[in-house]
């Protein structure tokens, strides 16, 4: 068994379909598309290379891909932390030790060159994309951006030395009537602050944009491990994601003077599609697509923020009050708000206020270099 870093675009075709083997037979499996795959590792299409380095490896027994890992420098985690901290990201591997050690010996090493004294993972670039192993909880499929693994990782990094360093959680929503409490909320908000709710403008889309990046990079910037997006980061997430945004469900909430002062991006969840292309887009995939998009009836609360001057005052109760009637016009009446660091007590009381249930954990690991 050998592992090398990923060079060629052969070496990289093996890489990103490695996990049709390990998941073989797993009907909670998402297949990522092979076509977002190989943009993500290309520096001409991923701004995220514009700022950062990655190394890709590939762990190879008896001729055939038996694991992988992409070592991370974010330089810009380092330089807003002030922490010297690596990443590793996009591991898969066989249930074998061997192999993961391996793994991770490669990575910690290539970090270790840059001068960097802990590796943390997976993240897969950063924070503010998919992040974490899956811990436990609810049978089925992971919803659209949020992680998905066999249990026996958490062992393989384990054994490596790999110790805790934050736990995450998913809440399950499942509200078929419009909670009294948000109604009693929204009139006493509405007369003290002169808020109001409007949804996005698909036709002013770039301005919207340039709202979002403003109220995120604000409101998140004191989160565990955060890292503000850059104006190239945001647009090309917001190019991914806006063929599946549904603008009933992303909503920003002004002052009187129409300044925005919050937002939340809801979306569809879209995996339920993604688990029938089998990561093409051959003809008969889109028109799959096409037909089980329709047939969507959950949606996952990515995000909402409300600016600091706004906090405590109710703002953040009109945001989750529209897209509960907004969804219920589309009968959908629940889903999933994740994920949540487990020690921010304020937004997991006001989730378990609305009847949300924890049913995923996910945790992020760190390991001394």
């Amino acid at each position: 068994m050998e592992v090398k870093p990923v060079r060629t675009p052969d070496e990289l075709n093996a890489f990103i379909r490695l996990p049709w083997s390990i998941y073989h037979g797993d009907p909670n499996w998402v297949p990522p598309l092979i076509r977002d795959m190989k943009g993500a590792f290309d520096p001409e299409h991923h701004p995220f290379h514009e700022h950062s380095e990655v190394q890709s490896f590939l762990a190879i027994e008896d001729g055939r891909p038996v694991g992988r890992i992409t070592a991370i420098h974010n330089r810009r985690h380092q330089e807003f932390h002030d922490e010297p901290v690596g990443f590793f990201g996009f591991f898969e591997c066989i249930n074998d030790e061997h192999v993961s050690e391996a793994l991770f010996d490669a990575a910690g090493s290539w970090l270790r060159d840059r001068d960097l004294k802990v590796m943390r993972g997976p993240t897969s670039f950063s924070t503010n994309e998919t992040t974490g192993f899956l811990v436990g909880g609810r049978e089925g499929p992971p919803m659209v951006m949020m992680p998905y693994n066999p249990i026996y990782y958490l062992e393989l990094a384990e054994r490596y030395g790999f110790k805790p360093a934050k736990d995450m959680v998913a809440y399950w929503l499942n509200i078929p009537e419009t909670p009294e409490f948000l109604l009693r909320g929204e009139r006493i908000v509405a007369k003290r602050t002169g808020a109001t709710v409007r949804r996005i403008r698909m036709d002013r889309f770039e301005e919207e944009l340039a709202i979002v990046r403003r109220i995120y990079n604000s409101a998140w910037e004191k989160n565990w491990g955060f890292v503000p997006m850059t104006d190239a980061e945001i647009d090309f997430m917001a190019a991914e994601l806006k063929p599946i945004v549904d603008p009933d469900l992303v909503l920003f909430v002004e002052d009187p003077d129409g300044q925005p002062i919050g937002f939340t991006l809801v979306l569809p969840d879209f995996n339920q599609v993604l688990l029938r292309m089998n990561g093409r887009l051959t003809p008969l995939a889109i028109a799959k697509a096409l037909w089980y998009k329709r047939k969507i009836r959950h949606l996952r609360v990515i995000a909402l923020g409300v600016v600091q001057a706004y906090r405590g005052k109710g703002i953040d109760g009109l945001l989750y009050l529209g897209v509960i009637r907004n969804a219920a016009k589309k009968g959908i009446n629940s889903g999933e708000q994740s994920w949540v660091l487990d020690d921010n007590v304020k937004m997991r009381a006001a989730i378990e206020k609305m009847g949300g249930d924890v049913y995923r954990r996910y945790r992020v690991y760190d390991v001394a270099l």
